[in-house]
């Protein structure tokens, strides 16, 4: 009784003992603050690491970032803000201690690609979808981490990214183009049209200060890339450059008033452009104010009624007249940045001349003059007039103001699409570089808790007004280069990006833009994967015709990249249920190794009185008759057949529409006067027919555990009085 009544004492308290341990281990305080595991392995000789390695990713990232922004539509400074809280957070909350987070190439394009539709690149519209689409790339993130799903990002496969990867290369490196050459065109409606008015204007109107700004810049970044990859070829090229633009004057504006140029085709061209500039104006607002009318006249006569109709004619109207003042805006457009002046300086101002019509006497400063014609009206008292190439320009000193995005659900719906491709394929870049490191370091990752890092950064970064950011590959491979250890790196790197903020963007005025389109040009380089191409085709032709399409359909429908990654995703899938329609079958012979294998493709003699048939694939409502089909195909040209052996051991699922299909063709078999057998049964499979009682209606001694086994019990009896005089499977029995 004593012993007893201690066991049954000891059991009471080891019970909480247990429930507590338990508890202890669903809130797992490492679960939820990662880098608690990896602060405590912080010492000296890891802080000096982590430290020298943080500067140096910072001193890349910084110009890097600003490069990107330009890259996404944005001004170069929001790069900044997209470079001082992302990769602290994903670094503090992901599972790779490595990953350099922050602005990347891809993920800029396709920021810019989103939101195109909605408002003006570099608006205030257009920075605060930006900002709203960071925080929606975050949730959705954020969201697959938290519910485990990371292997969402498995609809993205390998062909379809390395396409769109590619096809993104070129259309980043491309885009910049423009910036290179010095000159300024409309944007088309393909990327391939843009890409053409950039190479018109280049031929007659190429800016050769801007043109060898960026050569210097190429020079310097392949230069100490071949002498000595440890130095940061990037800020180097930055430096040098900015400081050689300071001391020339590479940036030369002028704000003139109209009467200031002594040109009339000029000044005629200015006034026509703002009158059609101002009549869109009206157009855009009588259209928007038409909008809601039609609403009203439908929702009271009906969508077809003659008032709706003749509301929905105006409209139509309305939408053909702003059109046609759109092509007139680009025309003179067009007009005004051909024209060229030179400068004189009388009185107190200075009077531009057209540099073919330059009049006798006139000392002129030799400059080519040119007016910066934005899709805006220009200011009769403040023409826009340059001689010199573009420059970064005011950068605003000190951190971003912080603001939760405002939340439209118009416009979340408009975006979703985008953020949730953004999100598959940002995460995909940044577990695929995070995978990479882990090899070499041996640590353990877990994507979903990447995804949780991710999607923090995204959402926290939104709040300092950043826009959607990803892993580095580049950032990263010098960040592991560097000798970081633990992911203070990271947070290093944001605070080396604070300071920069807080004290040092004056010295980033005259930062050429061309230097930052050749930084962006030399690090999608890296992009380009052809051999990802031929490996795709050799694996598998599908493969790799599908990858070529999505590269192919990505270009064509660029800007608008969604068209062309869901084109890639689409065939995938296509593909996908396709080769599930027609899984593999297989009529097995023995082969000279003792192995059954299929009899047509090693050229095998069959046994004349069993099948032996495998089929590889799932059994489900898309593929059941496929196997009834090429079955009773195979009894019809058997004559002599007495036995069908189903070698199962490769149907991994089951459903109701695939049971229905085997319990007919098991009936209508046996009516024909022929036994069926089954081998080599997955757990699962025979659970759906036990619980659907086909197991029973097929027989136990009908179900074998393997191929082997299976022939070796129906052999006899299905070759009795046969006059096969060795039967090709008969070695098999012997070797059972």
């Amino acid at each position: 009784m004593k012993d007893s009544r201690q066991a049954v004492s000891m059991n009471a308290t080891v019970a909480p003992v247990e429930a507590v341990a338990r508890r202890k281990r669903l809130i797992d305080p490492v679960r939820v603050f990662p880098f608690l595991a990896w602060a405590k392995e912080i010492n000296g000789a890891t802080l000096r690491s982590d430290i020298i390695a943080g500067v140096t990713v910072a001193l890349v990232l910084i110009p890097q970032s600003m490069a990107y922004a330009q890259l996404a539509g944005l001004p170069a400074y929001y790069g900044l803000y997209a470079a001082f809280i992302p990769p602290s957070i994903a670094a503090l909350f992901g599972s790779s201690r490595q990953l350099a987070t922050g602005p990347v190439a891809v993920v800029s394009l396709m920021t810019a690609a989103a939101l195109e539709p909605l408002a003006k690149a570099g608006s205030e519209g257009f920075i605060a979808y930006a900002i709203l689409l960071a925080m929606m790339v975050g949730a959705f993130q954020f969201t697959l981490g938290i519910l485990r799903l990371g292997i969402a990002v498995n609809f993205l496969s390998h062909p379809v990214v390395n396409g769109f990867t590619n096809a993104a290369a070129i259309i980043i490196a491309t885009s910049q183009l423009s910036k290179i050459f010095g000159v300024s065109v409309d944007t088309a409606e393909h990327h391939y049209e843009t890409i053409w008015r950039v190479m018109q204007a280049a031929w007659h109107y190429t800016h050769v200060p801007s043109l060898g700004m960026a050569a210097l810049a190429f020079a310097i970044m392949y230069g100490l890339k071949w002498l000595n990859p440890k130095i940061p070829n990037v800020l180097v090229a930055v430096v040098v450059t900015t400081l050689l633009a300071w001391a020339t004057g590479f940036e030369h504006n002028y704000k003139a008033r109209l009467s200031a140029i002594e040109a009339p085709e000029a000044r005629e061209a200015v006034n026509q452009y703002n009158l059609v500039l101002d009549e869109m104006e009206k157009a855009s607002e009588a259209r928007t104010l038409l909008s809601p009318q039609i609403t009203e006249v439908q929702k009271t006569h009906g969508l077809h009624s003659a008032e709706a109709m003749e509301l929905n004619h105006k409209l139509a109207l309305l939408n053909l007249h702003l059109s046609e003042l759109k092509e007139k805006a680009q025309v003179y457009r067009n007009q005004l940045r051909s024209f060229q002046f030179t400068a004189a300086t009388s009185g107190d101002e200075m009077k531009f001349y057209l540099r073919t019509a330059t009049p006798e006497g006139i000392q002129c400063d030799g400059r080519c003059w040119r007016m910066r014609v934005r899709n805006e009206i220009i200011p009769e008292d403040s023409i826009s007039l340059s001689s010199g190439g573009a420059v970064v320009g005011t950068i605003p000193k000190g951190l971003p103001k912080f603001s939760v995005p405002k939340f439209d659900p118009n416009f979340i719906l408009q975006l979703f699409p985008m953020a949730a491709i953004i999100s598959l394929l940002g995460f995909m870049e940044a577990i695929s570089i995070a995978k990479a490191m882990a090899a070499k370091t041996g640590q353990r990752l877990d994507p979903n808790q990447e995804l949780i890092g991710q999607g923090l950064a995204n959402m926290v970064g939104s709040i300092g007004r950043s826009y959607p950011v990803s892993g580095s590959f580049s950032r990263s491979a010098v960040n592991i280069q560097a000798g970081a250890v633990t992911g203070l790196s990271s947070v290093v790197t944001s605070l080396v990006v604070v300071i920069t903020l807080m004290l040092f963007t004056p010295l980033l005025y005259h930062l050429p833009q061309a230097v930052l389109a050749a930084i962006i040009m030399m690090a999608v380089v890296g992009l380009i994967n052809v051999k990802g191409f031929i490996h795709a085709w050799e694996a598998q032709r599908y493969d790799g015709a599908i990858s070529i399409l999505s590269f192919v359909f990505t270009l064509a429908f660029a800007p608008h990249l969604d068209k062309g990654i869901m084109i890639g995703v689409a065939l995938s899938l296509i593909l996908y249920l396709y080769r599930n329609l027609k899984p593999g079958l297989a009529v097995l012979s023995l082969h000279p190794d003792d192995s059954l294998r299929d009899a047509n493709r090693h050229g095998l003699e069959k046994c004349r009185y069993v099948a032996a048939i495998r089929f590889d694939g799932p059994l489900f409502f898309a593929s059941a008759s496929y196997l009834e089909d090429k079955v009773l195909e195979q009894v019809a040209a058997m004559p002599d057949l007495r036995h069908v052996l189903i070698v199962a051991h490769g149907i991994n699922e089951l459903d109701a529409s695939g049971e229905e299909m085997l319990s007919q063709l098991v009936a209508r078999l046996r009516d024909a006067g022929y036994d069926v057998s089954f081998s080599g049964l997955k757990d699962n499979v025979i659970d759906v027919l036990k619980r659907t009682h086909l197991y029973e209606e097929i027989g136990e001694d009908h179900m074998f555990p393997t191929q082997s086994a299976a022939i070796q019990a129906i052999h006899a009896k299905a070759h009795e009085n046969a006059q096969e005089e060795e039967c090709p499977l008969l070695r098999v029995c012997r070797r059972v």
